[in-house]
């Protein structure tokens, strides 16, 4: 059966819409809130930071990050604030947080993400890290 009879029967071949409807892809346009992208990027932050080895010194990091979005069409620029283990690789961890970053909010909320700033808070030595665990001691 040709796409005349389809249209005869009250069916519509894909991709069309009946005579007087806008197409479903024409209707409107979605909208991602800046928080939600935010989200994605602290998340992606985290995932980047958990790829460190475990015999890393310093590897206690403290606070999660934080991320801070500016969206504009379908462009996110994205500061992330974290705190990371010392000793370390500090612009290797950065690195890494701005490329994970970049791409998941791209795969995850379709936009170019041109510019991924990392603010690093603190430093947290595997000292002061053994001393917190042993707590105050009389």
């Amino acid at each position: 059966m040709g796409a005349a009879g389809r249209v005869a029967d009250g069916q519509v071949p894909a991709g069309e819409a009946p005579a007087g409807r806008v197409a479903a892809a024409e209707r409107g346009a979605t909208r991602i809130a800046d928080r939600v992208v935010a989200k994605i990027a602290a998340q992606a932050a985290r995932e980047a930071l958990a790829q460190a080895p475990d015999d890393q010194p310093g590897r206690d990091r403290g606070k999660e990050p934080h991320a801070a979005v500016t969206v504009r069409h379908d462009t996110a620029r994205v500061r992330i604030s974290l705190e990371l283990g010392y000793p370390s690789d500090i612009g290797g961890q950065c690195g890494t947080v701005r490329r994970q970053v970049a791409q998941r909010v791209k795969a995850l909320a379709g936009m170019e993400v041109p510019e991924v700033s990392v603010q690093v808070e603190r430093l947290h030595s595997a000292s002061q890290a053994r001393r917190a665990d042993r707590g105050r001691i009389r």
